[in-house]
């Protein structure tokens, strides 16, 4: 009787034998250079207090921002994405676009402190406005959008001007880049790099960031102009129009539930391709974790390699900062 050792040819459990092997073949790696760490700048901040919401993460004032900011510059992350908060709201988010806004004062802060750091920002207005939709809103209820893109447009080149390396509109709005393209190089700004939220979706994965900023919104929902969930080829749709407007990285958002769009859109630009860990997908990692249903470490980098295996060039994560630290052990 033949012996199985007797025909096997192909192995592949040599390629798995040992450590060293497992790292020299390894198809896809995660290092600290993709990671991308999300801060929070609260105008009426005093002392940096926890989010609750996002277990390891703080609110900083402006003033305080330089902190994390090299917190992560050490850990060898080299960008922060900063949302803000302000301390009043209006109907049209002018602080959004105030010269001495708190991003605007975060943002100088961080780059007189940290010059090195990349710095991004988020371009939106839900932050900033009294109902909590990303744009303007008529009497009638609609977010309309062209009256919108002046807003967006003003926002984006007061971050530019406070010395955001990168800014990153996230509303929604058609023909955003295009908008905020033409200010930036207008007035100047011609390398300052846009990160289009290009496949944003209508997700419920955001549920902790809209407790942490602030910006859940008053009524409705933003479903007229995030995604739906059920389409891939609008998403590349989208960010092919955002690509032929100007945007220098493109992204895909929340990660984990698209990872198919992260793939197919990877395979369709010549941009670099980010994608959003968002926070609703922390949330349930460190929910697995304090119930001791799931091994942090372990769980956390074969979300991140999957999402890179995908097709991700970067990732905008809240673990960023403890990968960091687990990939210099």
């Amino acid at each position: 009787m033949m012996r199985v050792r007797d025909f096997i040819r192909q192995r592949p459990r040599r390629l798995r034998a040992t450590q060293s092997i497992r790292r020299l073949v390894a198809e896809t790696n995660l290092t600290t250079d993709r990671l991308i760490l999300p801060l929070f700048v609260d105008e009426g901040q005093g002392e940096p207090s926890e989010i609750e919401s996002l277990p390891g993460h703080m609110r900083w004032a402006p003033e305080q921002m330089a902190k994390p900011a090299r917190e992560a510059a050490e850990a060898g992350i080299p960008a922060v994405l900063v949302f803000g908060v302000p301390a009043v709201k209006d109907e049209v988010g002018s602080q959004a676009y105030n010269p001495k806004g708190v991003v605007q004062r975060a943002v100088a802060e961080i780059k007189r402190e940290v010059p090195d750091l990349i710095v991004i920002t988020d371009v939106c207005l839900c932050q900033y406005t009294s109902h909590g939709h990303c744009g303007v809103v008529s009497e009638a209820g609609e977010i309309l959008n062209d009256p919108t893109l002046e807003l967006i447009s003003k926002t984006a080149l007061s971050q530019a001007q406070a010395g955001a390396d990168i800014v990153a509109p996230s509303g929604m709005m058609d023909a955003t880049v295009r908008a905020i393209r033409e200010v930036l190089d207008e007035s100047g700004f011609q390398q300052t790099a846009i990160m289009a939220y290009s496949a944003k979706y209508a997700s419920a994965f955001y549920g902790p960031f809209r407790e942490a900023a602030d910006s859940a919104p008053q009524f409705g929902d933003r479903r007229s102009y995030q995604l739906d969930p059920r389409n891939a080829r609008e998403a590349l749709r989208e960010i092919a129009l955002d690509v032929a407007e100007g945007a220098d990285i493109v992204m895909v958002k929340p990660a984990l539930a698209y990872l198919d769009v992260i793939r197919r859109a990877s395979m369709s630009v010549n941009v670099p391709l980010a994608a959003y860990n968002v926070s609703g997908e922390y949330a349930m990692v460190k929910a697995a974790v304090a119930k001791g249903l799931m091994d942090e470490r372990l769980g956390v980098l074969e979300i991140l390699t999957a999402i890179r295996r995908a097709g991700a060039d970067m990732i905008i994560t809240y673990h960023a900062k403890d990968v960091a630290k687990w990939l210099a052990g």
